[in-house]
C-alpha cells in the first residue's frame, strides 16, 4: 500500500507496529490522514483512534483493516472515523478513499454499511450497550487476555480493568468466559 500511495504522490510520514506508536507518531507528525488497522498489537486500532480523537477531534482517520464485522464497523463509526475500507478493496478504491478522506469527506465500505443496516433492522447489536472502552476490554478478553493483561495493554490499573470486565459481563448478561468468546465469535470479532 505504501508503494501504491507514493506512486500517486502521497507522502508517507510514518509507519507503526502498534496502537501506542500510532498515537505517538500522530502527535509528532500531525498527518492529513491517519490510516489505521484495527488489528494491531498493544492497545489496538480502536483504542488508538479513541486516543487520537481525544487529542484532535478534527483528525481525519480512515480504517483500512481486515475487520469486516458489523460490530467493529459500528464501533469505528461511533468513534466518528472518516473512512472505513476492508483490505479486500481494490487499489483504485483504496486510493480514491484516501483522497476523499484527505479532502475532508467520508468514504465507507458499502457492503459493511449494508450489513450493519440489515443487522440493525433485525435487532440492535447485543454489543450496543458497551461504551467504546468496554468494547475494547470485551474484545481483548475474547482474544484470551486476562484482566491483568488488559490493564497492561490499555495502560490502566488492574482494578479499573476489573471494573470494566464486571460491567461488560453484567451489561451483556454473560456468566462465563465461554459465553464471552461465543458472543465475540458470533459478532465476527474473533475467529476460532
Amino acid at each position: 500500500m505504501r508503494r501504491l500511495l507514493e506512486q500517486r504522490g502521497i507522502k508517507i510520514l510514518a509507519e507503526v507496529d502498534s496502537g501506542e506508536q500510532a498515537c505517538r507518531q500522530f502527535e509528532m507528525h500531525r498527518p492529513d490522514v491517519v490510516l489505521m488497522d484495527l488489528h494491531m498489537p498493544g492497545i489496538g486500532g480502536l483504542e488508538a483512534v479513541r486516543r487520537i480523537r481525544a487529542r484532535d477531534p478534527s483528525a481525519r482517520i480512515m480504517i483500512f483493516s481486515v475487520g469486516d464485522s458489523p460490530a467493529l464497523f459500528s464501533q469505528a463509526m461511533g468513534l466518528k472515523v472518516n473512512g472505513y475500507l476492508t483490505k479486500r478493496a481494490g487499489a483504485q478504491e483504496f486510493i480514491e478513499a484516501v483522497c476523499l478522506v484527505a479532502a475532508d469527506q467520508t468514504c465507507y465500505d458499502q457492503q459493511l454499511e449494508g450489513r450493519l443496516e440489515q443487522r440493525e433492522q433485525r435487532k440492535s447489536s447485543p454489543l450496543a450497550p458497551l461504551t467504546p472502552r468496554e468494547f475494547e476490554v470485551f474484545r481483548l478478553l475474547a482474544q484470551g487476555n486476562t484482566v491483568n493483561d488488559v490493564a497492561k495493554i490499555l495502560s490502566i490499573s488492574p482494578k479499573t480493568a476489573g471494573v470494566h470486565h464486571t460491567r461488560v459481563m453484567n451489561k451483556l448478561d454473560i456468566r462465563s468466559p465461554v459465553q464471552l468468546v461465543r458472543l465475540a465469535y458470533q459478532n465476527g470479532l474473533i475467529s476460532l
